[in-house]
């Protein structure tokens, strides 16, 4: 069974828009079995994100999720893995703009991070966001055209649940 690696988006985007916290309780229940199985997982940069706002989605995530499900990116195999999607990033100078450059690497964005830990597994996964590919787009680099170009795999919240065999 593949491990499902989720982006910050997969958080609060449904916490804020799809399925809020005390309206969309089986979404949240069903998250919470499939992060007890191991089935699912994030970084500690996504964490970092989510935790810049101390709402009802940092008190849930409190209560609710393992207590490693954020999993850490300082280890020596993730930071090399770091440095490729820098490289990466850096190559692109004659596509995107500096801002967008700047912005996809800045340290405490979680997006590049969670590309280098996806890149430093050894079994089969899928990154899990909301962004959809946009690869003529210039002012952001979007996680999807990182998967791509690194061959990783993604989906989205919908395809996972799917993928998982799951309903809520």
């Amino acid at each position: 069974m593949a491990l499902f690696i989720v982006d910050t988006n997969f958080f609060i985007q449904s916490h804020r828009i799809t399925y809020p916290l005390g309206f969309a309780e089986g979404f949240w229940k069903k998250v919470v079995k499939i992060a007890n199985e191991n089935k699912i997982i994030s970084v500690d940069k996504v964490k970092n994100e989510i935790y810049e706002n101390d709402d009802e989605l940092k008190k849930w995530m409190d209560v609710n999720l393992i207590a490693d499900f954020f999993k850490p990116t300082d280890t020596s195999e993730v930071l090399t893995c770091y440095a490729k999607v820098v490289n990466w990033a850096n190559s692109k100078n004659d596509f995107y703009l500096p801002k967008a450059i700047a912005e996809f690497l800045d340290f405490e964005n979680a997006d590049a991070w969670l590309i280098a830990y996806a890149l430093s597994l050894h079994e089969e996964f899928y990154i899990i966001t909301q962004e959809k590919s946009e690869p003529n787009r210039k002012s952001k680099i979007k996680i999807p055209e990182v998967c791509n170009a690194f061959n990783i795999q993604y989906k989205n919240i919908i395809e996972m649940f799917r993928e998982l065999g799951e309903t809520f």
